[in-house]
């Protein structure tokens, strides 16, 4: 029998965990909920793709700036929370030209309300390094999240996002079958210990595979496009998954929230995504 955290005893089971010490049944019922809504989304009205985008940036922005301030950092939450929206929202009418002057509006201000935060009588503490992180976030969050609305846009706008899509759930799947099977090098042990150089090769294959089918069968372009769309998703997508771990290890933090079971919060479930959302929109607008 397990012992409680009150030293007594229990017969109730724990929950069935991963090896990345996630709730697997959870984190799978959560996972298949969300992919079946994102697909009658954009098979049924894909525009809603942006409203999703806009809310998902938003609580992703708000559960980092959480547990920035929890660990010291003085972020001007409300202009980039404010400007997060404005990139995304300004690709609509202005495309990249919306999410790149919107980027810009927002660092602005969050320059100047953090050196106004104190009043003009006082010079603001850790200033260069609260600013630092703030444009951090504004680029990692939002404006990679504008590149993942871009796609949206053309007439086969709803496939292009399958396009990006697809491939991270399968080098996902990839990288995790293959890890728990053959994993013995770890990648990058300070950082992430439990990745490993065969988890990346069963990524690179199954991502590079779907991304080549969806381009193909979906995107009805030459299959050839999604071979490097496919290497350039495995490989921002694993730095945006390390990038967001490094980021928890300097916060001494397991997740940026709990919103969904088995995953954390919204941001330990797009982490891959963002980056790998700027590596579609390039591919995609240079080879299609």
């Amino acid at each position: 029998m397990a012992e409680t955290d009150t030293g007594q005893s229990s017969t109730e089971p724990s929950p069935k965990t991963s090896r990345a010490g996630r709730n697997l049944p959870a984190a799978i019922a959560v996972g298949a909920a969300l992919g079946g809504g994102l697909i009658a989304i954009l098979l049924l009205a894909p525009y809603i793709w942006i409203g999703v985008v806009a809310a998902a940036i938003a609580i992703a922005t708000h559960e980092v700036v959480r547990r920035l301030r929890d660990g010291g950092y003085s972020i001007p939450v409300v202009p980039l929370l404010v400007g997060g929206q404005a990139m995304i929202w300004l690709t609509w009418p202005f495309g990249a030209a919306g999410a790149l002057g919107g980027f810009g509006g927002t660092v602005l201000v969050c320059l100047v309300w953090r050196l106004l935060s104190q009043g003009l009588k006082s010079a603001p503490e850790n200033y260069l390094r609260d600013v630092a992180v703030t444009v951090f976030l504004a680029a990692w969050i939002p404006l990679f999240g504008a590149f993942g609305v871009l796609l949206v846009y053309p007439d086969d706008g709803w496939a292009r996002v399958f396009c990006l899509l697809l491939p991270v759930v399968f080098s996902d799947i990839g990288g995790y079958a293959a890890g728990v099977l053959f994993g013995k090098h770890t990648m990058v042990p300070a950082i992430s210990p439990k990745k490993s150089w065969e988890g990346f090769a069963g990524s690179l294959i199954c991502g590079t595979a779907m991304a080549v089918v969806a381009v193909a069968f979906l995107l009805e372009k030459p299959a050839w496009v999604g071979i490097p769309l496919g290497i350039f998703l495995v490989i921002t997508g694993t730095l945006g998954d390390l990038v967001e771990s490094q980021v928890k290890r300097d916060l001494g933090i397991k997740d940026m929230g709990t919103l969904l079971p088995g995953h954390g919060g919204i941001m330990d479930r797009i982490d891959s995504i963002l980056p790998s959302a700027t590596a579609t929109w390039i591919v995609l607008t240079l080879l299609v």
